[in-house]
């Protein structure tokens, strides 16, 4: 204003008559300090002074504070807001919150002022997650009954969306029993409804509610059995979930497509992560003898659908941890024949200066948790199952934590909110005899204590986890026990608190690893053998069983 020439760049004084003084002193102050101290009472009225003003550094902020902190009671503000001032970016993240965790906005009172066309435009997108159909027919008659005299006349075209033939025989005993169809401008409706449920021989026997989450679960190699039990085999093949299909009920499936085939030889036991939006793969195994571990590492960017070697890890690892932190990866123990190890070793141009583990360790995991590194379980140089947990520090050294409630190795452990959360895996009896571990737990760094959440119902050694969209994923694995495979997805939902069966693994299972990505619509994706089921995408890469844990 004052330095491009504006006319009020001459005027002795100019005239703000949109603007609070304590909003202009946040500003003000933003710009020597780069903080905005942001709440929910005020940040709309920020963010539009911000765009009146041009100031982008406070924009940014804005935008930022309202892309984290969005809940299901502000997400519809938001949608608002950005609509108002044709904010597309901002727009489509609040959409995609609002369909993710839509039977929660649904409760909300906000739900019931949502305007008829953004309502439909909701229930009608593939990007819709609800665990039942009641749950969509519940929104629809809550938004209706706000406003029933103008808004029964939409019934009908509401009702669509709603695929009663997914229902259970429960669920559709309280679409019947609700009081909305006693207004008789709906009784052919109901009639319509109630006669396909129960008398439409003609429905599809295929029909299902199609999910496509915006981040996706990809399979990379890994290693399974044959059908006859009498071999193994280990994979190049790169599979991706397209989607998850609700068939009726609680039943789920996912799809899942091939994507292509890694580089090198076929590997398990191998580790994986995301940076920067590209998929790392650091070592594991070729073959099932000594002397088959690998040290070479490779990147694959899925914008040009291209690999690239790096630099090779210092040592050969297999059935290790790679954590993402500070912009750098880090290599965590493992196992190379016929040693566990201790180091840890970064990929970063510097030298590598860490501290070695207090023990040598395989089977364990290590995740970054609020710039911490936390490692818990796995097994020692003499096959031992730990049942510790500490925290990693790259300069000084291991601080114990508590201890799980028993030991654990080739487990799974992700982190979803304020806890660390961990899932099958192996431990040992009172007889110290290997066998395999149900019982799940999480740990909370808060208060450094354990706490016990519902266990598995059948076992997933060394399977892969990922959390997406808010839940925590288990895929594959096998049993010790009698050497069986586990090739269900399991889905921990933390607000019903139970494991959801969502379908089965599209080729190798066990010893995995499993990181969440983002695919480019353009890449040419290969629908998967008839098996397989719709889904999203996750990266999981196939690992084998370490020596002395299973024949």
């Amino acid at each position: 204003m004052f330095i491009l020439g504006m006319k009020e760049s001459l005027q002795y004084s100019v005239s703000l008559p949109f603007l609070f003084v304590s909003d202009l002193e946040l500003l003000v102050g933003s710009s020597y300090n780069g903080t905005l101290p942001l709440t929910w009472t005020g940040i709309f009225e920020i963010a539009c002074l911000s765009i009146q003003l041009q100031y982008q550094p406070a924009l940014s902020l804005c935008f930022s504070f309202l892309r984290h902190e969005i809940n299901a009671h502000t997400c519809l503000d938001v949608v608002s807001f950005a609509e108002a001032y044709n904010i597309a970016q901002l727009q489509e993240a609040a959409d995609d919150f609002v369909q993710r965790q839509f039977q929660e906005v649904a409760c909300t009172s906000k739900f019931k002022d949502l305007p008829a066309k953004q309502l439909l435009k909701y229930l009608n997108s593939t990007s819709l997650c609800v665990p039942s159909e009641l749950v969509v027919f519940r929104a629809v008659v809550l938004w209706i009954q706000e406003k029933p005299n103008p808004r029964l006349n939409m019934a009908e075209e509401l009702m669509k969306t709603v695929q009663f033939s997914l229902m259970t025989f429960k669920e559709f005993k309280e679409v019947q029993s609700h009081s909305i169809w006693c207004n008789h401008r709906l009784t052919e409706l109901y009639d319509r409804i109630y006669e396909d449920f129960y008398y439409n021989d003609s429905r599809p026997q295929n029909q299902c509610r199609i999910y496509l989450p915006k981040e996706s679960l990809v399979l990379i190699g890994g290693d399974q059995i044959s059908e006859d039990l009498c071999s193994r085999s280990i994979s190049r093949d790169i599979w991706f979930g397209n989607s998850v299909r609700s068939l009726g009920g609680i039943n789920k499936e996912i799809e899942w497509r091939r994507l292509g085939e890694m580089p090198e030889s076929p590997r398990f036991s191998h580790e994986v992560a995301v940076l920067s939006g590209q998929l790392y793969i650091f070592g594991g195994k070729n073959y099932y003898g000594s002397g088959d571990i690998f040290s070479s590492v490779y990147r694959y960017d899925p914008l040009q659908n291209s690999w690239e070697r790096l630099c090779e890890m210092q040592e050969k690892r297999s059935s290790f941890s790679v954590i993402v932190l500070n912009g750098q990866l880090h290599a965590v123990g493992g196992y190379c024949e016929p040693h566990y190890l201790d180091t840890v070793e970064r990929y970063c141009p510097t030298k590598n200066s860490w501290r070695p583990l207090d023990v040598p360790l395989g089977g364990h995991v290590a995740k970054a948790f609020k710039g911490q590194i936390f490692i818990s379980g796995g097994q020692n140089s003499d096959q031992l199952c730990l049942a510790s947990m500490f925290l990693y520090h790259p300069e000084r050294g291991s601080t114990y934590l508590a201890s799980m409630s028993k030991p654990r190795a080739h487990h799974c452990m992700e982190t979803l909110g304020e806890h660390l959360y961990v899932a099958g895996g192996i431990t040992t009896n009172d007889n110290r005899t290997v066998v395999d571990q149900l019982a799940c737990e999480m740990y909370s760094p808060a208060t450094n204590c354990w706490t016990p959440f519902t266990s598995l119902q059948v076992p997933h050694v060394g399977a892969a986890s990922a959390v997406l969209e808010g839940k925590f994923y288990l895929l594959g694995g096998y049993s010790q026990e009698d050497c069986s495979d586990t090739n269900m997805v399991l889905r921990y939902d933390t607000n019903n608190q139970k494991w959801e069966n969502i379908g089965q693994m599209p080729g190798p299972n066990n010893e995995i690893r499993a990181c969440v990505l983002c695919l480019p619509h353009h890449l040419p994706l290969i629908p998967g053998p008839p098996s397989t089921h719709p889904g999203w995408v996750a990266l999981c890469l196939g690992l084998f069983r370490v020596s002395g844990i299973r024949p």
